[in-house]
Formats: C-alpha cells, sequence, structure tokens
C-alpha cells in the first residue's frame, strides 16, 4: 500500500512566523512538503494579508484533503487585540466567502501571538514577558527561535507548558491537537 503525501500550508505575517512554524513542525516530526505563504514585505499589513488569504487557503485545503494528507497553519498577530477578535475576524471572512468556520475536525491550526510571535519567542528564551509590550523584531536573524520553537514543541506535546506561560501560548498548545494526526510517522 503506497504512502499518501503529507503537506502543510503556512499562512503568516512574515518570515520569523514562517521560520518559528517550520522549526516547530520539524520538532515534532514533521518531513512533508511545506508551502508558505507570507505576506510580501512592505505590501500590506500582515494581518490584513492573512485575513485576505484566509478563505483561499482554507478552501484549497477542503478540496484536497481527500486526496493528501494536508493541513493548514495559520499566524496572525494579535497586536493590540485579543485571540477572540482574531479568530471571529477569520471565521467571519469565512462567512462572508460562503464557507464554513473550520471544524473541530479539519486540521486547520490558528495561532495567535498576543502582541506579536517575538513576545513568544522572549518568553521561551527565559525572559519575563508582558503580552502588551513590543518585543523587538529578529531582522534578518529568525533562525534565533529555533530553540524557542522546538521548546515550545516539546512543551505542548507533553503538556508540560508552565502556568505562567502568556494565554496565547496556552491557547497554541491547543491548536497543535489539530495537527498531530499528519505529524505521526
Amino acid at each position: 500500500m503506497s504512502q499518501r503525501r503529507v503537506q502543510i500550508v503556512i499562512l503568516c505575517e512574515d518570515r520569523q512566523q514562517e521560520v518559528f512554524a517550520r522549526y516547530f513542525l520539524k520538532k515534532r516530526g514533521f518531513t512533508g512538503r511545506v508551502r508558505a505563504n507570507i505576506c510580501p514585505e512592505g505590501s500590506q499589513a500582515g494581518e490584513q494579508y492573512v485575513r485576505t488569504h484566509y478563505p483561499e487557503e482554507v478552501k484549497a485545503y477542503r478540496q484536497k484533503r481527500n486526496q493528501v494528507s494536508i493541513g493548514l497553519v495559520v499566524l496572525i498577530d494579535a497586536d493590540t487585540g485579543t485571540l477572540a477578535v482574531r479568530l471571529n475576524w477569520l471565521a467571519s471572512v469565512l462567512d462572508e466567502d460562503e464557507q464554513e468556520n473550520r471544524g473541530s475536525n479539519e486540521a486547520i491550526a490558528i495561532f495567535v501571538p498576543k502582541r506579536n510571535i517575538e513576545t513568544w519567542i522572549h518568553y521561551l528564551q527565559g525572559e519575563t514577558v508582558n503580552e502588551e509590550a513590543v518585543y523587538a523584531k529578529f531582522k534578518n536573524n529568525e533562525a534565533v527561535c529555533k530553540t524557542a520553537a522546538e521548546d515550545l514543541a516539546d512543551r505542548c506535546y507533553s503538556q508540560s507548558l508552565p502556568g505562567d506561560a502568556p494565554r496565547s501560548l496556552q491557547a497554541a498548545c491547543g491548536e497543535l491537537q489539530r495537527l498531530l494526526p499528519l505529524l505521526q510517522p
């Protein structure tokens, strides 16, 4: 019996999010094909790009999921808003596109760092963080997040994320459950 191809699509605001997601997936054992859809630098707000492209990526996922093992990983910063606001925005753009909201059985994981992904990286590097503060980008050094992403993957999988972890990071561990069936060897 032939093995089904496995692929992941990453829809994100910037290169840092994409690199973080790749390290996270790799640490969890994903070795399949990854296609990244990243907001072109300077073209528009990253969250706007993700919201605009989310319906088409969900539609593509739904069309392909019966032929290939596929997952959709979405990263969108909460900025000064909340996780709930971002999830509601994404649900509303699906509704506007006459699509159902993501189902609990769909391998569509949405990661919403509060403020931005750098908040998670700084926390995972051992710093005390505030989800309202702005943390510096790692411009041209995106790979600095490797250890942080791998640490998060391990902690989410073993359910050992500390209780003082940022709430948006705790929610991310819940989203991992949507992808685990794809990540099993």
